[in-house]
């Protein structure tokens, strides 16, 4: 089968549902082994909907030692990976308190992923336009917050050098794709 046909063969979004911040870590650990340096990952999603539990169960499965918060304040921070993942840093941004894309081109995002490592961003739709037009796009909704706090529904979309991984994509989210993980 052609590539072309593969990734045709993926419909975007690929969506999963979880029900606990424990599922929301684990759906992020199996995509985790996906990353090949370079990539980019932009999380996406309103305040309290998941950013940073799916940043920690990402980072858990490159292994990262130590705990993993998000970087308001410090806007990025490099963590050291295990010595059995696919990518040596993991480089965790979060660019909610940047005033414009001019501001977050001046991180250097793009030209730090180029040194054997994966960048995961989020707020990652207000980062998009600075870095590049290869990247996982990773939605989290929380479709009932009263009635349900914990659940959430995830949407992937893959872009550029991700498309050529989309039936890998979908292989790994389909386990839990339109049901909740625990």
């Amino acid at each position: 089968m052609s590539t072309d046909a593969v990734r045709d063969a993926v419909r975007w979004p690929v969506e999963a549902a979880t029900v606990s911040p424990e599922g929301t870590r684990a759906l992020a650990a199996a995509l985790a082994p996906l990353c090949r340096a370079g990539d980019v990952v932009l999380l996406v999603g309103d305040l309290g909907t998941g950013k940073t539990v799916f940043a920690q169960g990402f980072a858990g499965a490159l292994g990262v030692a130590g705990p993993v918060t998000s970087p308001t304040f410090a806007l990025v921070r490099h963590y050291r990976c295990g010595p059995d993942s696919s990518v040596r840093t993991l480089i965790h941004a979060d660019v909610y308190r940047t005033g414009s894309v001019a501001e977050v081109t001046d991180l250097a995002l793009a030209e730090l992923v180029e040194e054997d490592a994966v960048a995961l961003v989020e707020w990652g739709d207000l980062a998009a336009p600075a870095l590049g037009d290869s990247a996982l796009e990773v939605t989290l909704f929380a479709p009932d917050p009263v009635a349900e706090p914990e659940a959430r529904r995830i949407a992937v979309v893959g872009r550029g050098r991700w498309s050529e991984r989309a039936r890998e994509l979908a292989s790994v989210l389909e386990p839990v794709a339109g049901r909740g993980v625990r």
